[in-house]
């Protein structure tokens, strides 16, 4: 087994994914670009515990339905921008798999999360200024939903996928 930790991601519907991964091929800077567009839900789980987390996981995603997403605006991350998202619902998933993760979760995973999707970062400072300005001069907020997990194998840049998990239920 790799010990290369395991992120997990939001799957969204594909009209809302083509929307946001668009907007991040388009924006972010290509030599860092390794990864499609992505709402993180934990950043670094143990890959040691892959099967417990593949079975959490296959059991939450067959009893849940897909979660409607609010895109309610954006966010300036300094070097970029990034759509927040305001969802009861999937701030109620994310709290329950933190609680049954709590002794695996490292720092970042387990203080508060705020869901947002990255479109820009590690740009140069002014090219950032400048797109946010843009984007908040013609931003509406949209709907989305969320159809499901996706589990990845941190690889260094590019991540290697290591689960999907579809809301079926």
């Amino acid at each position: 087994m790799n010990d290369d930790p395991l992120i997990l991601t939001l799957r969204f519907d594909e009209v809302s994914f083509e929307r946001f991964d668009t907007m991040r091929r388009r924006h972010f800077p290509p030599a860092r670009n390794h990864i499609p567009a992505h709402l993180t839900l934990f950043h670094k789980l143990p890959a040691e515990r892959w099967a417990a987390i593949h079975r959490k996981l296959t059991t939450l995603a067959s009893t849940a339905g897909p979660l409607p997403l609010r895109v309610d605006g954006l966010r300036f991350l300094g070097y970029g921008s990034a759509y927040t998202i305001q969802s009861p619902e999937l701030k109620r998933l994310r709290a329950d798999l933190a609680e049954a993760w709590a002794a695996d979760l490292g720092r970042q995973d387990a203080q508060g999360f705020s869901p947002h999707v990255t479109i820009q970062n590690k740009a140069p400072s002014g090219e950032a200024k400048t797109l946010f300005a843009d984007l908040k001069a013609t931003f509406s907020p949209f709907d989305a939903s969320a159809t499901g997990l996706l589990l990845w194998h941190y690889r260094g840049g590019p991540w290697e996928p290591a689960g999907e998990y579809a809301f079926t239920g």
